[in-house]
């Protein structure tokens, strides 16, 4: 069975994430799809799931792959015309998100030896003190930007201090990690293949010397026990180790901007939630998971098919590339109930969210996420209750990694 052969009729909703209205909220077009056409076949031959129950079959199912090489349907002559402008094909990136078992049940088991919830826990201290010292600044200038002065600094830093890495170019990195996030949007990577390869180039580089001085200081830190972390004689290969560090700073520090920043957006425009979390500090380590699901920082997964597979009656034939709705399926009724829409700090089964995925590819840093945002958000709660949106908003234009650009306010 083809590929055109099992798409739904062309009177069907047609999943856009290019249209206006889309970024600034993008729940109302899913649902429209969710009705419409759960399972579909979108304009540039990729498939895109809606329904949460598809969802969380599809990122559990062990017979999918993460890696775009077993991708079968593909635009012949764009791709050609990607490696002729490019003048070679891509390093395929070793990092966990894009490899399969067995190779990912090895790296996962080494970098987790280095990643334990004891070593996230231990941070703590240091989080708040990077929260306190981000918000004393905010303060004593009656406000500013929520995302450059706080969501995006505090997950940068952490990280970089986890990782024991020597001072360096904070916005050289942020820019490099920025571009590097649109290979995670399909339908935006296309069109930037150069720029993220340069990127690519340039990172790649960076974190393959921060490496070499790290072999050679080594520190009571996680890159040095990456760097040790050993299983049964087997080590992390200078490039997987590489792909793991550079994951790390990429994927990890976006999402992580994105929960914060729109996760204290959508709380002041909800100021009666904000109150409850405001004042009831056992919510720090609960109201995060409703936040996630709220939110989705990240909008969707990805998963290539191995065997042709039935998805509500529709065939999404072998080696075709599927997107995992995660943000649809966090606002799925049928999952969350009428007020799947609403944003309820006091949800019960809220950690029951697909932001951090599920399965055999689950989030490994989801502990240090939530604890990040869950510091970051409870403590500005209560440090400015009467903050206040005080300019125009900026979205990031990303349809995958969804987040503020910029958030003004007033304290």
């Amino acid at each position: 069975m083809t590929a055109e052969s099992s798409a739904a009729p062309t009177e069907s909703p047609m999943f856009n994430p290019l249209e206006p209205g889309y970024m600034e909220n993008p729940y109302p077009h899913f649902a429209e799809m969710r009705e419409g056409q759960p399972v579909h076949l979108s304009m540039v031959d990729l498939w895109v799931l809606f329904d949460h129950d598809d969802v969380f079959r599809l990122l559990r199912d062990p017979s999918m792959s993460v890696m775009d090489e077993k991708i079968e349907v593909r635009d012949e002559a764009r791709m050609a015309e990607m490696i002729e402008a490019v003048g070679e094909e891509f390093e395929r990136d070793s990092s966990m998100l894009n490899t399969d078992p067995p190779d990912h049940t090895r790296l996962r088991r080494l970098v987790s030896k280095a990643f334990t919830p004891a070593a996230i826990q231990a941070l703590r201290p240091r989080i708040q003190q990077l929260v306190d010292g981000a918000l004393d600044k905010i303060e004593a200038a009656g406000g500013g930007d929520v995302v450059k002065e706080l969501a995006f600094p505090l997950p940068f830093d952490v990280i970089s201090e986890m990782l024991g890495m020597p001072e360096t170019d904070k916005e050289q990195i942020a820019a490099w990690s920025g571009t590097l996030v649109k290979s995670l949007d399909p339908m935006l990577a296309i069109d930037a293949f150069i720029e993220i390869r340069d990127a690519s180039n340039a990172m790649n580089a960076h974190i393959d010397e921060v490496i070499r001085w790290k072999r050679e200081n080594p520190g009571d830190d996680l890159l040095t026990a990456l760097i040790a972390a050993e299983e049964d004689g087997d080590r992390l290969t200078p490039v997987e180790l590489r792909d793991q560090v550079t994951v790390l700073f990429v994927a990890g520090h976006e999402t992580t901007v994105n929960l914060i920043g729109t996760g204290i957006y959508e709380l002041l425009r909800n100021p009666e939630q904000a109150a409850i979390w405001r004042d009831d500090p056992e919510l720090d380590t609960t109201a995060v998971d409703e936040m996630l699901r709220f939110v989705s920082p990240v909008q969707f997964s990805r998963r290539i098919t191995l065997d042709d597979i039935d998805f509500q009656g529709t065939i999404i034939p072998k080696g075709m590339f599927v997107l995992a709705g995660l943000a649809s399926s966090n606002h799925d009724p049928k999952k969350w109930g009428p007020t799947a829409d609403d944003l309820d700090l006091r949800r019960e089964g809220a950690g029951q969210h697909l932001s951090f995925g599920s399965g055999a590819h689950y989030c490994l840093g989801a502990s240090l996420a939530k604890l990040e945002a869950s510091i970051a958000i409870g403590t500005f709660l209560r440090r400015f209750p009467d903050a206040a949106v005080s300019g125009d908003v900026e979205w990031n234009g990303r349809i995958n990694l969804r987040g503020l650009e910029h958030l003004p306010i007033s304290v």
